[in-house]
Protein backbone atom coordinates (compact mmCIF):
# COMPACT_ATOMS: atom_id res chain seq x y z
CA UNK A 1 0.00 0.00 0.00
CA UNK A 2 0.93 3.88 -0.86
CA UNK A 3 2.36 5.97 1.60
CA UNK A 4 -0.29 8.69 2.41
CA UNK A 5 0.82 12.05 2.68
CA UNK A 6 0.38 16.11 1.49
CA UNK A 7 2.26 15.49 -1.27
CA UNK A 8 -0.21 13.05 -2.50
CA UNK A 9 -3.41 14.64 -1.77
CA UNK A 10 -2.10 17.70 -3.93
CA UNK A 11 -1.25 15.40 -6.78
CA UNK A 12 -4.65 13.85 -6.37
CA UNK A 13 -6.61 17.35 -6.44
CA UNK A 14 -4.37 18.30 -9.41
CA UNK A 15 -5.79 15.79 -11.59
CA UNK A 16 -2.73 12.86 -11.25
CA UNK A 17 -3.34 9.63 -11.16
CA UNK A 18 -2.74 8.27 -7.66
CA UNK A 19 0.42 6.22 -8.83
CA UNK A 20 3.28 7.89 -9.98
CA UNK A 21 4.45 4.90 -12.31
CA UNK A 22 0.90 5.60 -14.35
CA UNK A 23 1.84 9.12 -14.86
CA UNK A 24 5.40 8.31 -16.33
CA UNK A 25 4.27 5.15 -18.39
CA UNK A 26 0.98 6.60 -19.76
CA UNK A 27 0.68 10.70 -19.44
CA UNK A 28 -2.64 12.08 -19.79
CA UNK A 29 -2.00 13.47 -23.63
CA UNK A 30 -0.82 9.75 -24.62
CA UNK A 31 -3.91 8.47 -23.16
CA UNK A 32 -6.16 10.78 -24.99
CA UNK A 33 -4.29 9.75 -28.11
CA UNK A 34 -4.67 6.04 -27.18
CA UNK A 35 -8.50 6.49 -27.41
CA UNK A 36 -8.54 8.51 -30.36
CA UNK A 37 -7.01 5.82 -32.01
CA UNK A 38 -8.93 2.98 -30.65
CA UNK A 39 -12.13 4.84 -31.94
CA UNK A 40 -10.71 5.76 -35.07
CA UNK A 41 -9.89 2.16 -35.73
CA UNK A 42 -13.18 1.01 -34.79
CA UNK A 43 -15.01 3.44 -37.03
CA UNK A 44 -12.84 2.15 -39.82
CA UNK A 45 -12.96 -1.13 -39.48
CA UNK A 46 -16.92 -1.17 -39.38
CA UNK A 47 -16.57 1.10 -42.41
CA UNK A 48 -14.63 -1.61 -44.29
CA UNK A 49 -16.48 -4.21 -43.13
CA UNK A 50 -19.73 -2.90 -44.79
CA UNK A 51 -18.23 -2.80 -47.85
CA UNK A 52 -17.13 -5.99 -48.02
CA UNK A 53 -18.72 -8.85 -50.69
CA UNK A 54 -19.82 -10.84 -47.67
CA UNK A 55 -22.74 -9.98 -45.79
CA UNK A 56 -24.09 -6.64 -46.31
CA UNK A 57 -26.60 -5.39 -44.42
CA UNK A 58 -28.59 -3.26 -47.15
CA UNK A 59 -32.78 -2.03 -46.33
CA UNK A 60 -34.47 -4.58 -48.01
CA UNK A 61 -37.89 -4.15 -49.94
CA UNK A 62 -40.68 -5.99 -51.09
CA UNK A 63 -41.74 -6.29 -54.35
CA UNK A 64 -44.66 -8.44 -55.58
CA UNK A 65 -44.65 -10.75 -59.00
CA UNK A 66 -48.97 -11.71 -60.20
CA UNK A 67 -48.50 -14.78 -62.39
CA UNK A 68 -50.62 -17.56 -62.96
CA UNK A 69 -50.31 -19.48 -59.56
CA UNK A 70 -50.70 -16.05 -57.69
CA UNK A 71 -49.04 -13.09 -56.10
CA UNK A 72 -45.54 -13.61 -54.58
CA UNK A 73 -43.94 -12.00 -52.18
CA UNK A 74 -40.14 -11.17 -52.08
CA UNK A 75 -37.62 -9.06 -49.77
CA UNK A 76 -35.36 -7.89 -52.22
CA UNK A 77 -31.91 -5.67 -51.74
CA UNK A 78 -31.85 -2.37 -54.36
CA UNK A 79 -28.76 -1.62 -56.26
CA UNK A 80 -29.54 1.38 -57.72
CA UNK A 81 -25.78 3.02 -58.29
CA UNK A 82 -23.24 1.85 -60.94
CA UNK A 83 -20.84 0.22 -58.15
CA UNK A 84 -24.00 -1.48 -56.37
CA UNK A 85 -24.50 -2.86 -59.87
CA UNK A 86 -21.58 -3.69 -60.36
CA UNK A 87 -20.77 -6.07 -56.98
CA UNK A 88 -24.26 -7.48 -56.96
CA UNK A 89 -24.43 -10.84 -55.43
CA UNK A 90 -20.69 -11.67 -56.35
CA UNK A 91 -19.50 -13.75 -53.26
CA UNK A 92 -22.57 -14.22 -51.60
CA UNK A 93 -22.19 -18.25 -50.81
CA UNK A 94 -26.34 -18.55 -50.30
CA UNK A 95 -29.50 -16.63 -51.19
CA UNK A 96 -32.62 -17.52 -49.64
CA UNK A 97 -35.85 -18.45 -51.23
CA UNK A 98 -37.55 -15.62 -51.60
CA UNK A 99 -35.44 -12.97 -51.14
CA UNK A 100 -33.24 -11.54 -54.39
CA UNK A 101 -31.71 -8.46 -55.67
CA UNK A 102 -33.22 -5.47 -57.53
CA UNK A 103 -31.04 -3.94 -60.31
CA UNK A 104 -32.86 -0.60 -61.11
CA UNK A 105 -31.21 0.76 -64.37
CA UNK A 106 -33.71 4.25 -64.16
CA UNK A 107 -34.92 4.49 -67.74
CA UNK A 108 -35.40 1.57 -69.90
CA UNK A 109 -32.35 0.55 -71.81
CA UNK A 110 -30.59 -2.53 -73.23
CA UNK A 111 -28.82 -4.63 -70.17
CA UNK A 112 -26.25 -7.11 -70.20
CA UNK A 113 -25.59 -8.96 -66.90
CA UNK A 114 -22.95 -12.09 -66.07
CA UNK A 115 -22.32 -14.38 -63.74
CA UNK A 116 -18.29 -13.25 -62.44
CA UNK A 117 -17.60 -14.17 -59.00
CA UNK A 118 -21.31 -15.52 -58.09
CA UNK A 119 -21.33 -18.37 -56.39
CA UNK A 120 -25.24 -18.75 -56.71
CA UNK A 121 -26.93 -19.98 -59.57
CA UNK A 122 -29.39 -17.60 -60.26
CA UNK A 123 -33.24 -16.97 -62.60
CA UNK A 124 -32.68 -13.51 -63.64
CA UNK A 125 -36.22 -11.59 -64.42
CA UNK A 126 -35.72 -8.50 -66.82
CA UNK A 127 -38.73 -6.23 -66.30
CA UNK A 128 -39.76 -2.97 -68.20
CA UNK A 129 -40.93 0.18 -66.84
CA UNK A 130 -44.43 -0.61 -66.73
CA UNK A 131 -43.39 -3.88 -64.07
CA UNK A 132 -43.91 -6.21 -66.79
CA UNK A 133 -41.52 -9.20 -67.39
CA UNK A 134 -39.88 -9.30 -71.20
CA UNK A 135 -37.36 -12.17 -70.28
CA UNK A 136 -36.62 -14.72 -67.58
CA UNK A 137 -32.55 -16.59 -68.08
CA UNK A 138 -33.28 -19.46 -65.96
CA UNK A 139 -30.46 -21.53 -63.82
CA UNK A 140 -27.95 -19.28 -64.89
CA UNK A 141 -23.98 -20.85 -64.74
CA UNK A 142 -22.35 -19.85 -61.09
CA UNK A 143 -18.74 -17.98 -61.61
CA UNK A 144 -19.04 -17.47 -65.72
CA UNK A 145 -18.64 -14.91 -67.48
CA UNK A 146 -21.11 -14.90 -70.27
CA UNK A 147 -23.33 -12.32 -71.05
CA UNK A 148 -26.63 -12.70 -70.30
CA UNK A 149 -28.80 -10.36 -72.13
CA UNK A 150 -31.51 -8.52 -71.79
CA UNK A 151 -32.87 -9.01 -75.41
CA UNK A 152 -34.07 -5.61 -75.60
CA UNK A 153 -34.80 -2.58 -73.26
CA UNK A 154 -35.69 -3.01 -70.09
CA UNK A 155 -35.78 -0.79 -66.87
CA UNK A 156 -34.60 -3.55 -63.93
CA UNK A 157 -33.63 -7.46 -63.43
CA UNK A 158 -34.51 -8.68 -60.50
CA UNK A 159 -31.99 -11.59 -59.37
CA UNK A 160 -33.52 -14.67 -57.16
CA UNK A 161 -32.34 -18.33 -56.48
CA UNK A 162 -32.57 -20.57 -59.32
CA UNK A 163 -35.39 -22.32 -59.68
CA UNK A 164 -37.45 -19.83 -58.30
CA UNK A 165 -39.80 -18.94 -61.83
CA UNK A 166 -40.35 -22.63 -62.20
CA UNK A 167 -41.68 -23.40 -58.82
CA UNK A 168 -44.33 -20.01 -58.62
CA UNK A 169 -44.72 -20.36 -62.22
CA UNK A 170 -43.55 -16.95 -62.86
CA UNK A 171 -43.41 -16.21 -66.64
CA UNK A 172 -43.03 -13.61 -69.91
CA UNK A 173 -46.02 -11.16 -69.38
CA UNK A 174 -46.19 -11.49 -65.82
CA UNK A 175 -46.49 -7.90 -63.34
CA UNK A 176 -43.81 -7.27 -61.05
CA UNK A 177 -44.98 -4.56 -58.08
CA UNK A 178 -42.68 -2.00 -56.69
CA UNK A 179 -42.15 1.46 -56.88
CA UNK A 180 -39.87 1.94 -59.41
CA UNK A 181 -42.31 0.63 -61.75
CA UNK A 182 -45.01 2.80 -63.59
CA UNK A 183 -47.76 0.42 -64.07
CA UNK A 184 -47.02 -0.78 -60.14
Amino acid sequence: MAAHNEETDRARRMGAPACPIQSRLFPPMTRRFALFFAAFAALLLAGLLGTTGGSRAAERQILEIASRTGVHVFSVELATTDAERAQGLMYRKSLPDGEGMLFDFDKEQPVAMWMKNTYVSLDMIFIGDDGKISRIAERTTPMSERIVSSGGPVRAVLEVVAGTARKYGIAVGDRVGHPIFSGR
